[in-house]
């Protein structure tokens, strides 16, 4: 307790750069600065430790930040907390960096470790910035001609508009959708990748006139759901004797960041927004829940259960992460 006192004391009066440092001598020297750097006072009681002192645009900047560093030549603003972890943390996400460290880690040793992993922070800032970028340029325009992907093929909406059969009935009464044009690569026959050029795929729906954007976009997802529905369905019954399981349940999932889940019950979740992916991916993902079913975990032999269907999984999990898919 008197040692952790002692620290916060320390912390409290030690002076706050206003930008860590690049270093510039030899490995685990900090340079030496003429320049002054302002004190945190005991009366500034806000967390003077972690005040950021804004004298330059950072070129990735946490919302949440409250220190900054130099690293790369960038200035890096981040969000910085103390914890009851023992070593220092980095993570790195849609926001910017956030680093955690213990109560009793000094500052110009967090400023230091933040240095030395500057090429890690750096790569991992730039990957989640493009990332982001190519998810906002992929966001749909739920309107006539708007095209999405549908199992890794481009798929246009064509909305048939039709006034509404009673002005006493509710327009969502009236929402059909009427599902015309040519069916998926998998249900034609055609090996995958042989789509042709000149075949375009449309979604026709039937709505009322007048249908906003946001009951395009709530018809298509109903639809899509039910397209998941069905070819899961079918892909689960297709590799489950092959993996020498037995599943008995199919939920569909929301989810922004999981693919899917298995139960020990036989139970399968699987996100029907992998309908925008290409088929093999759709089924790497099948097959990954399916041998959860017969190892729990991913220790090697779950992988190895993996590898035996799915030879190339790592390049479709690959695929899975860098891909993204559109923004609803």
């Amino acid at each position: 307790m008197m040692h952790r006192l002692i620290q916060f004391t320390r912390d409290l009066f030690e002076p706050v750069p206003a930008v860590s440092p690049a270093p510039s001598g030899p490995a685990g020297k900090t340079p030496k600065s003429n320049e002054k750097v302002p004190v945190a006072h005991p009366g500034r009681v806000r967390d003077a430790i972690e005040t950021v002192v804004n004298n330059a645009p950072a070129a990735f900047r946490h919302p949440h930040a409250t220190r900054e560093a130099l690293l790369g030549g960038m200035v890096v603003a981040y969000a910085f907390r103390r914890s009851a972890r023992r070593s220092i943390g980095f993570s790195v996400g849609p926001e910017g960096l956030a680093v955690s460290a213990p109560k009793w880690v000094p500052l110009h040793e967090i400023d230091q470790s933040v240095r030395d992993k500057s090429g890690w922070i750096l790569q991992k800032l730039r990957q989640t910035r493009e990332r982001h970028e190519r998810l906002e340029s992929a966001r749909i325009d739920w309107k006539d001609g708007a095209v999405f992907p549908f199992q890794g093929e481009p798929l246009r909406l064509v909305i048939e508009a039709h006034p509404p059969a009673g002005a006493a009935r509710g327009l969502s009464a009236e929402l059909k959708t009427l599902v015309a044009g040519v069916p998926a690569n998998r249900a034609t026959g055609l090996p995958e990748g042989a789509w042709p050029a000149e075949l375009e795929r449309a979604l026709h729906l039937r709505l009322p006139l007048g249908a906003t954007r946001e009951q395009i976009r709530d018809a298509v997802q109903a639809w899509l759901m039910r397209q998941a529905r069905q070819i899961f369905s079918e892909r689960l019954a297709h590799f489950a004797p092959q993996l020498g399981v037995q599943w008995h349940k199919l939920s569909l999932s929301s989810a922004s960041t999981r693919w899917g889940s298995a139960s020990s019950n036989g139970s399968i979740r699987l996100n029907w927004r992998l309908l925008h992916f290409k088929p093999a991916v759709m089924d790497y993902v099948v097959v990954h829940e399916l041998s959860h079913l017969r190892v729990m975990d991913h220790s090697p032999r779950f992988w190895d259960t993996v590898r035996t269907i799915v030879p190339n999984y790592a390049e479709l999990r690959g695929q899975l992460k860098d891909e993204g898919i559109p923004r609803w």
